[in-house]
């Protein structure tokens, strides 16, 4: 295989809804191109995409597949994405690594809810994006229904290229025009036959063309200029416009394709290797430092590494992006995120579960390797000279949850190294080991993403596990100030044990004054500062500890002690057990013993008067409130509010955006523990939403008394 160079390389992102055809599509295009012989089929289980057996046994992608076409001396390398919206993991991290987004739509179907939100992430990227329209040969395919949708969506910039002549059983040609010509193929499809327009078609093309003309001299002023002057470009003209309108995202082109019947394939990937952005026309990348990286072959070599794959009998394979320089077989170079040496043995090209070997790679190229020692997905290897680390995949936080427990509990630590090494081959599983909870937590995107999980383990791992409902890490906190105080006396032969703390506790918040005067029960407690420490908690809030103790009543080498007790109480609140946060506590007075004083005795007594203060200090439960966002079809947008509502929820707003309406919402984590579910139900898959912590709120009265009956209970059955 030849040595491509940077400006002959283009890195594309296969996305769309899971029906749309990508995997189809995909045995065409490496069909067309030589790279396989015969086109496999999803039903036969032998495609270049979906090889994995949990891909199989679901019928569904869930791993992106990596691959590559050679066309007229170009390379494109191409990322087949998942569509289901369980697995956009891989979407995000081949739309970081690519410069084109392909949407494929289902031609009956046209934009659906996967669509809607791979182009949100495109368009958070900045990352140019072609429709495809597929499936032309369905029989309920309406092109120009489909070409309305997406310009009542997407607006203006939606740019035809092409149209079919007819859309059902019978398609087999469309008029092309950019070319101005008529493309029709034989029922085997395969090579067009490439003829004038008809003349019946010759006035609707010829006004698509000259939209299309228009659209593409938009993007350049000489173009413009030249289109204000001729009425017309040539070919190339157009071409490089429309590459320009797709850097900028100012016009999105709509191509046809029947990928079943290898109809338009070739015409597309024509399209794709003289028009779409080379690496080095699109925005620079910048490095941890914010240094630039330019794609330069001769810079120094940087590889980034995106994908992790386990393959049977092979191990890890790794997939990475020749950020800069060029990477030889054989090369020495340093990890910068672990410190580590590696030798790059074998470089390939990929189609799929097939590697090609090849002896160097060169900036703006994608490969994978095998048998590295110590590299992860997200790492960065460099050659001499170079430090340049990269840390620009973002992903979304996680949607849905479940506590996992290995059925024979000696399986815990080898089911663990299955979960952390499955986590970099997608990195939106997320493994929590709780010490608040006592459970191990797997987060996901939903609840396929985490049966994808399950079946992995059962069946390449044998490892046999249960889900069940996480708990809900509730925080406790106080709500008015409360005195108590503890003395703890142990005489038990020889030195005892004495120590008496007096304490104030109250509610802390940020900017909160310090403390002067209290009354308690008809009595005044005037407090002096002498030191103040504030600690900021691992689980969230505050705890701020004064000593104002006068006249030498407790040592000051016995607050460290009971400031220990006081944080093992704030441990384990006594109303559900859960951390307590937000809280002053003032240690004012005490007594010691000038022989059995000490450390325990003071910790002891400090944990009990703050534990019996606390219980008179109006204690509250809080739980986590999440800011949540749903992206849902007008017509649903009732069932989704009134669902929201019976779970607590408080609407924030809505809006319109981009065909789809935004329900914004506060929503405590307890009702989200389904929510994937339960949304994907009521709106038939079509809507989606994200959610983030946002903070923790007081939760109502009667969920507070059946949370402490709950956690009685369960003390008394412990007991």
């Amino acid at each position: 295989m030849k040595v491509y160079q940077t400006d002959e390389i283009k890195n594309i992102a296969l996305l769309g809804n899971d029906g749309a055809g990508k995997t189809t599509l995909t045995e065409a295009l490496l069909y067309e191109s030589g790279v396989i012989k015969r086109r496999g089929r999803i039903t036969q289980k032998n495609t270049v995409s979906d090889y994995f057996p949990v891909e199989q046994e679901y019928g569904y992608s869930v791993f992106s597949t990596v691959f590559h076409v050679e066309w007229n001396g170009k390379k494109l390398n191409i990322i087949d994405c998942p569509g289901s919206d369980d697995f956009v993991g891989a979407a995000i991290t081949a739309l970081n690594v690519t410069d084109t987004a392909i949407l494929l739509l289902n031609g009956q179907y046209g934009p659906e809810v996967g669509t809607q939100n791979h182009f949100r992430y495109t368009e958070k990227l900045g990352k140019p994006v072609i429709f495809l329209v597929n499936q032309l040969d369905h029989e309920k395919c309406d092109y120009d229904h489909v070409l309305e949708q997406l310009k009542n969506i997407y607006g203006s910039k939606v740019v035809p290229v092409q149209y079919p002549l007819e859309t059902g059983p019978n398609f087999h040609a469309l008029i092309d025009v950019l070319l101005m010509k008529k493309y029709s193929w034989k029922p085997e499809g395969g090579e067009p036959i490439i003829e004038d327009i008809p003349e019946e078609e010759m006035e609707k093309a010829t006004e698509w063309h000259k939209a299309l003309v228009e659209a593409a001299a938009e993007h350049d002023e000489g173009l413009m200029e030249k289109f204000f002057e001729q009425d017309s470009l040539t070919e190339d003209e157009m071409r490089e416009g429309i590459r320009k309108g797709l850097v900028s995202r100012g016009m999105f082109p709509v191509f046809c394709v029947c990928a079943g019947k290898d109809m338009g394939v070739r015409r597309l990937m024509e399209f794709l290797g003289n028009v779409v952005p080379f690496v080095s026309e699109m925005p620079k990348v910048f490095n941890t430092r914010g240094e630039v990286v330019p794609p330069d072959a001769n810079g120094p070599t940087s590889l980034f590494f995106f994908k992790t794959a386990v393959e049977p009998h092979i191990g890890d394979v790794q997939y990475f992006k020749v950020m800069s320089g060029t990477v030889h077989e054989g090369d020495d170079l340093s990890n910068a995120d672990r410190g580590s040496k590696e030798r790059i043995s074998q470089l390939f090209v990929c189609a799929g579960a097939t590697r090609i070997k090849v002896s160097e790679l060169r900036a703006g190229d994608i490969g994978c390797t095998v048998k590295l020692k110590d590299v992860h997905t997200g790492n960065t290897l460099n050659g001499k000279d170079c430090e340049n680390r990269f840390n620009f995949i973002k992903y979304p936080n996680f949607k849905y949850s479940r506590a996992i427990k290995p059925v024979n509990e000696a399986d815990t630590e080898k089911m663990m190294g299955a979960l952390f090494r499955m986590r970099e081959e997608d990195p939106t599983w997320e493994v929590e080991q709780s010490k608040e909870l006592k459970q191990i937590i797997v987060h996901g995107q939903g609840e396929f993403h985490l049966r994808t999980l399950k079946w992995r383990l059962e069946n390449n791992e044998k490892i046999f596990v249960n889900f069940e409902e996480p708990k809900i890490p509730y925080r406790e906190t106080i709500t008015k100030a409360a005195r108590a105080d503890y003395r703890h006396k142990k005489q038990s032969g020889g030195a005892g044990q004495f120590g008496e703390v007096h304490m104030i506790v109250e509610p802390y918040y940020e900017g909160m004054p310090l403390p002067e005067t209290y009354k308690f029960n008809g009595q005044e407690y005037k407090v002096t500062v002498k030191s103040q420490e504030v600690i900021d908690l691992e689980w969230g809030g505050k705890l701020v500890f004064i000593n104002s103790t006068v006249g030498g009543s407790i040592d000051a080498r016995f607050m460290p002690a009971i400031l220990k007790g006081v944080m093992s109480r704030m441990e384990q609140g006594p109303l559900t057990g859960s951390y307590a946060r937000d809280v002053r506590v003032i240690v004012y007075d005490g007594k010691m013993h000038p022989v059995d004083s000490n450390e325990v005795s003071f910790m002891l007594a400090g944990r009990n008067a703050f534990s019996t203060a606390f219980k008179n200090a109006g204690p509250k439960i809080l739980e986590p409130i999440y800011d949540v966002e749903v992206f849902v079809p007008s017509e649903k947008m009732g069932d989704v509010m009134g669902d929201l509502q019976g779970r607590r929820a408080m609407i924030m707003g809505m809006s319109s955006e981009n065909g789809y309406e935004k329900l914004v919402a506060k929503v405590p984590l307890k009702e989200m523990s389904s929510y994937s579910t339960a949304l994907s139900s009521l709106t038939g898959g079509r809507a989606s939403f994200i959610m983030k912590f946002a903070s923790y709120e007081l939760v109502p009265s009667d969920v507070q008394e059946k949370l402490i009956k709950e956690f009685e209970a369960k003390q008394e059955k412990d007991d």
